[in-house]
């Protein structure tokens, strides 16, 4: 089992490389070529004369989204298969892998920029041998992080200002609306699914900081765990009888509120019976960029919704 968190995916990937890995959705393609034929040596960068990227690569659907929301999408070249959104990185989309990368198949792009992500197959080295520069960074654990990164980002490529006005609005939205999200008598509990094999999120991922912003309580906090991406059991997940379950696996394994209640033992959950099962676009739940305040709004609508079931 190989999903990406990054095609929904960084955070399936991270499980899988880190453990078994899950935060992604759908299957990566295999990595090939592109239809132009690859230099013989590796160009030099190619930087404007404010020192700003002109060719870059993005490897990291994340940071394709934030480079396209910041003003950088004419300076993108390439993408990787799994870069789905915004519609407009369709016009560089690839089948460049950034968890199995070709040399060979990203130099030929020319880039005098790689945007990797969280580096962890050693692809910024094999790429400095051959004179490209990259940029990485390992997935947040909070909101702060978030927007560091992205700020981190737009200075690199030359768009801090878009950047600035970008981390501005993100967490303007946030705080608005966890301020205006109904207080809660005592903490609700919940699940959050990366996929159909119970593979969950703690606290201490930037996805667990999020429901953290609403007090909630992360039943996968209690696990017996090494990771911060435990693969739950079913047996686990009904004796703490989450009052919220967030199905982050739509896409990638068509999972729904109703194929979660069909499962054995699963009718006896108080979120089945009460409907408070909650789908989950994936990549928006799993990716740290402009989206992730569809996220935390989808958050605070399903606890108003269950307070308004209460009253």
């Amino acid at each position: 089992m190989k999903r990406l968190l990054i095609g929904s995916s960084v955070v399936r990937t991270l499980v899988l490389g880190v453990a078994v890995t899950t935060v992604a959705v759908a299957c990566s393609s295999g990595d090939s070529s592109p239809s132009s034929p690859a230099p013989t040596e590796a160009s030099a960068p190619i930087e404007d004369q404010t020192g700003a990227p002109e060719r870059i690569v993005s490897l990291s659907p994340t940071h394709t989204e934030i480079i396209f929301e910041i003003g950088g999408g004419e300076q993108v070249v390439a993408v990787d298969a799994m870069s789905n959104h915004p519609p407009e990185a369709a016009d560089v989309l690839t089948a460049l892998s950034g968890f199995e990368p070709n040399v060979e198949s990203i130099v030929a792009y020319e880039p005098d920029l790689v945007v990797i992500g969280d580096d962890y197959n050693g692809l910024a080295e094999r790429l400095a041998s051959v004179g490209i520069e990259s940029w990485t960074s390992p997935a947040p654990q909070s909101l702060d992080e978030v927007l560091e990164q992205i700020e981190d980002l737009g200075d690199r490529i030359g768009r801090s200002e878009g950047a600035s006005e970008l981390t501005a609005s993100m967490r303007a939205d946030i705080d608005s609306i966890v301020e205006s999200s109904p207080t809660l008598s005592e903490p609700l509990t919940y699940y959050h699914e990366l996929d159909d094999s119970y593979f969950s999120v703690t606290s201490n991922t930037f996805i667990g900081s999020f429901y953290a912003l609403f007090g909630l309580r992360n039943i996968a906090d209690a696990a017996e765990a090494n990771s911060d991406y435990p693969q739950l059991s079913a047996e686990f997940i009904i004796s703490q009888n989450p009052d919220l379950v967030f199905l982050a696996d739509t896409k990638c394994c068509a999972v729904t509120a109703e194929s979660v209640s069909s499962r054995p033992g699963w009718d006896s959950l108080t979120a089945v019976q009460n409907q408070r099962v909650i789908a989950l676009d994936d990549d928006v739940a799993s990716r740290w960029g402009p989206r992730i305040v569809d996220f935390v709004r989808a958050i605070s609508e399903a606890i108003a919704d269950l307070v308004a079931q209460a009253n």
